[in-house]
């Protein structure tokens, strides 16, 4: 199968230099997008060429409280030990780190690691996040860490949201008990696949809106839509996952004004400093659809401030290899103006009601009964192909499994101890054993 370009032009018409361009290009997006928000504003904050942007500057000089936090250039020292974290009584005393053998990294975040364990009473294989209190204070991050935990805690019943089996919390570490999905993520498919055909690009749209749309009748906006953010199970199913960054409490006709987010996924509004909706996250799905049909995100540039300059005030570019269902719903869903955006009115019901969606039978998605159209071919729960081995060759720290001392619980009794209370979560015990 001959590969397009983003230009459409065949990729044994490229010249060598257009090639090395192409590369350079796709290399650097890869890279940048792996970086956080806040290291991303952090690296943007040091190129003067980039500051000297009208609307990165404007980006920058960010005053509400909400966004100082991202800002913060002088964030105060992470707690002592002495100043460790007593997460109040736990609905769940029995659980602890020993109850669990940790057999691979399978991901890194800002703030710990995401492991493969095998729970030794019942031998079952979960992903378990480990999340470092100090980290976490350091940061000022507290209540988006609750604040994931507790979207965790409404999403046991959608088939496309990962599920929650319970947490717990030593004095040092949070964990998160999640269910184990090794089908790869999104982001390393499109890497290998550069792009995919319109029928497979339309089945994972479907399966993201209806996890949306699920977490919008909630009144919670996801915020956060990106290729690494989506995960395929071992048949080929979407699963959304990392809740970080979700907004609660957003009624219908609610708005939030927080500049958080993916530079290459960042919503107008967003940028503009505007409150906003949940029509963000049907901007996020009409970005992440733009990019399985072409490879890149609609308004990508390696400069940062010309893509924050093309989001803003680029019209939106089409190339004639889609469907006109496709360009009609791209064209809706990547509509600046939010009021104008598809979605805006009746919400999920605009986006399901769609005629790029009419041959998808929404009872049936939602029941599993579609054949997702790519199997990842996992073998079981240890076959890890689909990870990045950046993560899987990393040993497994020895503190991960290990619960503190007494001394060091008795010692985390401090000031701080109501940071994370009620974080412990178990439902009944046939739930989950």
């Amino acid at each position: 199968m001959t590969i397009q370009t983003e230009t459409g032009v065949p990729a044994q018409d490229l010249t060598y230099s257009k090639t090395r361009g192409l590369v350079a290009n796709l290399s650097a997006f890869m890279k940048q997008r792996k970086m956080g928000l806040n290291d991303f504003i952090q690296k943007l904050s040091t190129n003067s060429y980039a500051c000297k942007h009208p609307e990165v500057q404007s980006i920058l000089n960010l005053t509400p409280p909400q966004d100082a936090e991202l800002m913060n250039s002088n964030p105060s020292p992470p707690p002592s030990p002495s100043q460790q974290i007593n997460l109040g009584p736990s609905s769940n005393p029995t659980a602890k780190p020993s109850d669990f053998d940790f057999l691979k990294v399978i991901g890194k975040g800002s703030f710990g690691k995401v492991l493969l364990a095998r729970h030794r009473s019942d031998e079952k294989f979960y992903a378990v996040k480990v999340l470092q209190k100090k980290a976490i204070l350091k940061k000022k991050e507290e209540k988006h860490i609750m604040s994931e935990r507790n979207v965790l805690l409404k999403n046991v019943k959608h088939p496309f949201l990962v599920g929650l089996h319970y947490s717990f919390q030593t004095a040092d570490k949070l964990y998160f008990v999640l269910d184990y999905i090794n089908g790869g993520e999104l982001f390393y498919h499109l890497q290998r696949e550069r792009c995919f055909l319109e029928p497979r690009a339309r089945f994972y749209a479907a399966e993201i809106a209806s996890a949306l749309g699920y977490l919008h009748s909630l009144n919670i906006v996801y915020r956060d839509l990106k290729p690494e953010n989506i995960l395929l199970d071992s048949q080929g199913h979407i699963i959304l996952t990392d809740f970080g960054l979700c907004k609660e409490n957003i009624e219908p006709n609610g708005t939030t004004s927080t500049f958080c987010g993916t530079p290459e996924y960042l919503a107008p509004e967003v940028l503009h400093k505007q409150p906003y909706d949940r029509t963000v996250d049907w901007w996020c799905l009409g970005a992440v659809l733009y990019e399985m049909l072409y490879g890149l995100p609609p308004f990508y540039s390696r400069n940062t401030a010309e893509m924050y300059d093309n989001i803003l005030k680029k019209p939106l570019q089409l190339k004639p290899n889609i469907s006109n269902a496709a360009r009609h719903l791209l064209e809706g869903l990547l509509q600046k103006d939010r009021t104008k955006r598809l979605g805006f009115t009746d919400d999920f019901t605009e986006i399901k009601n769609h005629m790029f969606f009419s041959p998808i039978n929404w009872d049936d998605l939602n029941a599993k009964k579609l054949t997702p159209p790519f199997n990842p071919n996992v073998t079981g729960p240890n076959d890890l192909r689909h990870f990045d081995p950046e993560f899987t060759d990393e040993p497994v720290p020895n503190s991960i499994g290990c619960s503190p001392d007494s001394a060091l619980v008795t010692a985390s009794i401090t000031e701080a101890a109501e940071a994370f209370l009620g974080f412990s979560y178990a439902p009944a015990m046939d739930s989950y054993l």
